[in-house]
């Protein structure tokens, strides 16, 4: 402790000092670590610090070499870049050299739409209804042929008629389903337009115009859309549909189940420039049918007049004179009006004969080679489609013949006359869900 006291050493250093004699001698007391002259160590320091700017500018060199291989170069690639050389040095630095802030770098797409979920229903006098309504009658409010409402006309009729609904959604509906003003559905290739308004049918099948007619259904205080069609020449109603709303493949659907009982190969079909009619998807349906389509000229509805005034006689006739009270009960009145229409109705442009009178009548006269088409679309359906073929048997039947198989037919005829509603009314379950 004296020695202690005298050269100021700590016991605990002078107990190791002895440790390390008594084990190793004085070899034990020499210094562990090598000394390093200050001028060397601040030579090996340079050094390093050189070593880093020539590594440093290398690594520049080689990522804006890679800049110079375009002569822009876009963001996404200028990030896959910093990716790339992310081991190699940090990001700040290669963003600089880049020319990319470091935000764009970081920044994560979010997944999906950000905010609340848009609402799917709105309020109608007190009770929820879906978009897909609300839609419905947005179209219905712009559907006039100088109507051009912006969504600030539109929401203020809504709330007119009763929709709680603010201008917000209204846009949102509209800019969805492309109504909002100035928006124009564009659809590729060009239209045949209707060149003559007068149709010169000669026979059934050569001619079919199609339009749609809404029909109020009070009891649910809402529109329905009807969709008919019509063969020119007989002013026979061929099929027809009834639903909530009409659709492209509403359309395609129609179009199909009348080539398979009709064949609509070189038939002509006259119709406006409804959306589900300018669909390119039904254009496309029809070119691959070989019909021709052809489109009558904005705002005027005289160059559909045939299916125009059968819808103003549905109107006069049925709709005016019955209140709905559901939707079945509408199209339960409608098919039997349809029914009524066709097989029973005398028209006065065609002699005072009923539609299928006439359509008989046309069959009958026409020529060999139009009879076989016509049989030949019964020929050509599957064999499952038992019903069609049934239906169009007594097409090509004779009228004006005594034939005791021509009365067989008939009879045949008024039983298929039922069958065939019921499949026009499956068809039209099927179609409109």
């Amino acid at each position: 402790m004296e020695t202690c006291r005298k050269y100021n050493l700590s016991p605990a250093l002078l107990s190791k000092w002895k440790q390390r004699y008594l084990a190793k001698g004085a070899e034990g007391l020499k210094p562990a670590y090598k000394r390093v002259d200050p001028e060397v160590r601040a030579l090996e320091e340079e050094n390093e610090r050189l070593k880093r700017i020539i590594a440093r500018q290398a690594l520049e060199i080689e990522v804006k070499s890679e800049l110079l291989k375009k002569n822009s170069y876009p963001t996404q690639e200028k990030v896959m870049l910093t990716k790339r050389f992310a081991d190699r040095a940090p990001v700040q630095l290669l963003s600089s050299w880049l020319q990319l802030p470091r935000s764009t770098f970081y920044y994560k797409a979010h997944p999906g739409q950000r905010g609340m979920k848009p609402s799917t229903h709105t309020l109608y006098n007190g009770s929820l209804i879906t978009n897909e309504e609300v839609v419905g009658k947005i179209k219905e409010l712009i559907s006039g042929p100088y109507n051009a409402y912006g969504y600030q006309s539109i929401h203020d009729d809504l709330r007119a008629l009763g929709y709680l609904i603010n201008h917000k959604k209204t846009y949102r509906l509209m800019d969805f389903h492309k109504l909002l003003l100035g928006k124009v559905i564009r659809t590729s290739g060009k239209r045949n337009w209707v060149q003559y308004r007068k149709i010169l049918a000669n026979q059934p099948l050569e001619y079919l115009c199609l339009d749609i007619k809404y029909v109020w259904v009070q009891g649910e205080g809402r529109w329905y859309y009807l969709l008919s069609i019509m063969d020119v020449f007989s002013r026979k109603i061929l099929h027809w549909i009834f639903q909530k709303s009409v659709r492209k493949m509403d359309v395609i659907n129609m179009f199909r189940w009348l080539h398979t009982v009709y064949n609509l190969n070189g038939v002509i079909i006259r119709n406006d420039n409804g959306s589900q009619f300018l669909a390119n998807q039904v254009r496309s349906f029809l070119i691959q049918l070989e019909a021709k389509q052809e489109f009558t000229h904005v705002a005027t509805p005289e160059e559909n007049a045939y299916i125009e005034a059968f819808h103003s006689i549905l109107q006069r006739e049925l709709i005016e004179r019955f209140e709905f009270s559901s939707f079945y009960e509408a199209k339960q009145h409608i098919e039997k009006y349809m029914q009524w229409y066709n097989y029973e109705r005398k028209h006065r442009k065609l002699g005072r004969i009923t539609p299928h009178q006439k359509w008989a009548t046309g069959l009958s006269c026409s020529t060999d080679k139009q009879r076989d088409q016509v049989a030949g679309a019964v020929a050509s359906r599957p064999n499952d489609s038992i019903k069609n073929q049934t239906q169009n048997r007594s097409l090509c039947t004779s009228l004006d013949t005594a034939d005791p198989d021509t009365y067989f037919c008939l009879e045949v005829e008024q039983e298929n006359r039922q069958a065939l509603h019921i499949l026009n009314n499956n068809s039209v379950q099927l179609i409109g869900g």
